[in-house]
């Protein structure tokens, strides 16, 4: 059948006009908007509070300098005294040397907490309870009673048979004293961080790995302590610096030798205790502020890649802005 013979094609040929063609809309006359006006909003209270503020600071200022209970002359002179100093280095060191061995236990108590093993984790959860529940201050009472608590090293079977009876003779350091105090109670607390932050990984991702053929040091490694460091790092850093201010509780071992208890020990020879607890406290601040600033760093370096505020480029180039919709896939 031809298409002059098809039903329907005759009538629709006849039917059908021109095609209509492009409207011109250039006469059409356009109206336009007016201008916005933007009028900036205005807060006198807040300018008000912030104006009361400033002037409170420099009045403090004004007279803290022209208060002689400070005695300023005494702060710039043992500022940078050889004492001070040294002692600075050594609350330093305690810093380091107890986040260093409580970060290690930390990470082995948050590994024995998510065993399946109810041993492990009964005991891990004993050491967390005893260790989170009692002050930092008794714990290294405590300590500096361990040679008077423990006098011979018995080695047997309890309660049978005794083998060998080693008193003890052997006083270890007062530094070695103070830094396995605060490691072991910096451990409980690190512990926790850690695990939180093991547990904020979505479990997907180990599976996913484990269908990739990743070991499981592979998985941990490349895919899970990554992302366990954004929420691990920035708690971490809070611990160092409080850690920084708990090396002044060692003196009830008795430890003196840090940066509080020289600065004290001064103080009680030449009769001046406020300008000596200055020196200590501008010393704890130069160590937190630089503390702070590489914590800011060490956080953003582990946090590339998840600003929620970065814009989306469309296809052809164009910046889009999401709205309610995130990277990561959820709305």
């Amino acid at each position: 059948m031809s298409d002059a013979q098809r039903p329907g094609s005759a009538s629709a040929g006849s039917g059908s006009g021109p095609a209509p063609g492009p409207i011109d809309t250039s006469n059409i006359p356009i109206e336009r908007a007016e201008a916005i006006k933007a009028v900036r909003l205005r807060h006198p209270w807040r300018n008000t509070v912030a104006v009361i503020l400033i002037i409170l600071v420099l009045l403090f200022i004004l007279d803290a300098a022209q208060r002689q209970a400070f005695q300023w002359d005494i702060v710039g002179k043992y500022l940078f005294d050889t004492r001070v100093t040294q002692a600075a280095m050594i609350t330093l060191a305690l810093t380091v040397l107890s986040m260093v061995f409580g970060i290690v236990l930390g990470l082995i108590l948050a590994v024995m907490r998510l065993s399946p093993n109810p041993v492990l984790k009964w005991i891990a959860w004993a050491f967390l309870w005893v260790f989170r529940g009692t002050p930092v201050y008794v714990q290294l009472v405590f300590w500096g009673l361990v040679t008077l608590i423990y006098k011979t090293f018995i080695i047997g079977i309890p309660f049978v048979h005794t083998w060998a009876e080693i008193p003890i003779s052997w006083t270890p350091p007062l530094f070695l004293i103070a830094v396995v105090g605060l490691a072991l109670n910096e451990s409980a607390y690190m512990a926790e961080i850690v695990r939180a932050g093991l547990l904020s990984v979505d479990p997907g991702q180990e599976e996913a790995c484990t269908a990739l053929g990743m070991s499981w040091g592979q998985t941990m490694r490349r895919v899970v302590i990554p992302q366990a460091m954004r929420v691990i790092i920035p708690p971490t850093g809070n611990e160092v610096i409080s850690m920084l201010k708990t090396t002044s509780l060692v003196v009830a071992i008795p430890y003196t030798m840090d940066l509080f208890g020289r600065t004290r020990d001064i103080s009680a020879t030449i009769f001046a205790p406020i300008p000596l607890l200055i020196v200590a406290s501008v010393w704890y601040l130069f160590f937190t502020s630089v503390l702070m600033v590489g914590q800011y760093f060490v956080e953003k370096r582990f946090a590339r890649g998840t600003d929620r505020s970065r814009p989306v480029v469309g296809a052809a180039g164009e910046t889009v802005v999401g709205v309610g919709i995130e990277i990561g896939g959820k709305g």
